[in-house]
């Protein structure tokens, strides 16, 4: 008797968690107006929230792309800038304390150049982008369009799964990207597409609305191009797993940019010391006379072919008579001495000397022609 009471105990104590777990669950109707709230489910599984901030040093442009992230994001949390004086360490312990497990921090330079930093807090891995490309909603004015909140379609180029590392960038951006199911500031539905594709070493992001279910696609924004650089095995630090071998900083791409144009500098006075060297103070020399033009123009001709041949054959004759010079000459009369290069600075000095002469010439021509006009 005693054991059927013990089981009628256990039936009693399973009916109200039966009941507990029904009350909880709150069952959406089929057809809902796209205005109206959405309930809250007490319960949603998947409980990623990514914490996105800056640190100081940021422009508008890279402020209104963070914006534009935040409101496609509704699994955000905020947070004030960071200061610059301060370790990437730290970002560790604000994101425990804003209850975050994913981070997205944005990191400037010279206010010109943005960095974005993806982190798995606190165990890892982290993978540093320089951003490039930057198109904002604002800059665009896409016609495509979205519910705000509503949960996105991931799509990724089949290169993601040809490399480690691109495998391992692509599993850190669906944890970050990807809305969980029944979060209570998200929509219960999918309406656009994130595409991330690969193309020369990047990662291009593109934002799409879905407008049919025939595939049709209208762009919303924003744009923007994440170039790798370096991937760690820690949350903002630790041993590097891998590192593009391809990336060049943007400060020595604007070095390189502007030694290219102090070379154009040198070629432009080059250029004029030569025209002003050979330039003839005639028009045309050897017409002197009206005399020129009379005659017959074939015989000329002829003349003047013959003359060239002559030349020609004078010239070949002197440098078999050099050719044959050199060769009885000793070894050491035979070596010429290289002469010594200058340096660019005394190169450049150098240029500058000959274009003010030239350019004193030039003034001192245009005096002269000036002064006899005045006289009358």
């Amino acid at each position: 008797m005693a054991k059927i009471k013990v089981k009628k105990n256990a039936k009693a104590e399973s009916k109200p968690q039966e009941a507990k777990k029904s009350e909880e669950m709150v069952v959406l109707p089929p057809v809902r107006m796209s205005d109206d709230p959405t309930p809250k489910q007490i319960k949603w599984i998947n409980r990623q929230r990514v914490l996105v901030f800056a640190a100081r040093g940021i422009n508008h442009r890279h402020r209104h792309l963070m914006e534009d992230l935040k409101k496609l994001m509704p699994h955000h949390k905020t947070e004030s800038k960071m200061e610059r004086s301060k370790n990437l360490y730290v970002v560790n312990e604000i994101s425990e304390m804003k209850n975050c497990n994913k981070c997205l921090l944005f990191e400037g330079r010279k206010m010109r150049d943005l960095y974005l930093w993806m982190s798995n807090i606190p165990n890892g891995p982290s993978v540093k982008f320089l951003v490039e490309n930057i198109y904002t909603m604002g800059e665009l004015k896409m016609t495509g369009n979205c519910l705000r909140g509503s949960r996105p379609l991931l799509s990724f180029d089949p290169q993601f799964t040809k490399d480690t590392h691109y495998s391992l960038l692509k599993e850190l951006l669906i944890q970050i990207f990807g809305v969980p199911k029944h979060h209570p500031k998200s929509q219960p539905f999918f309406d656009h597409v994130y595409s991330f594709m690969i193309l020369d070493n990047r990662i291009w992001f593109r934002n799409y609305q879905i407008l049919s279910e025939d595939g049709a696609l209208a762009e919303i924004g924003p744009r923007f191009v994440l170039n790798p650089v370096k991937i760690f095995s820690g949350s903002f630090g630790g041993a590097t797993l891998w590192e593009n071998p391809k990336y060049v900083s943007p400060a020595k791409l604007r070095q390189a940019f502007t030694k290219k144009a102090g070379h154009k500098y040198e070629r432009r006075i080059e250029q004029k010391v030569l025209y002003e060297a050979t330039r003839p103070e005639t028009g045309y020399p050897d017409i002197e006379d009206s005399a020129f033009f009379k005659g017959n123009p074939m015989k000329k001709a002829t003349n003047i072919v013959k003359d060239e041949i002559e030349d020609e054959l004078n010239e070949e004759e002197e440098a078999e008579d050099t050719t044959e010079k050199t060769e009885k000459r000793p070894l050491s009369m035979k070596i010429k001495k290289t002469k010594t290069k200058p340096d660019m600075a005394i190169r450049r000095k150098q240029l500058k000397a000959k274009s003010k002469k030239i350019s004193d010439q030039i003034k001192k021509r245009k005096q002269l022609k000036k002064k006899p006009g005045k006289s009358k």
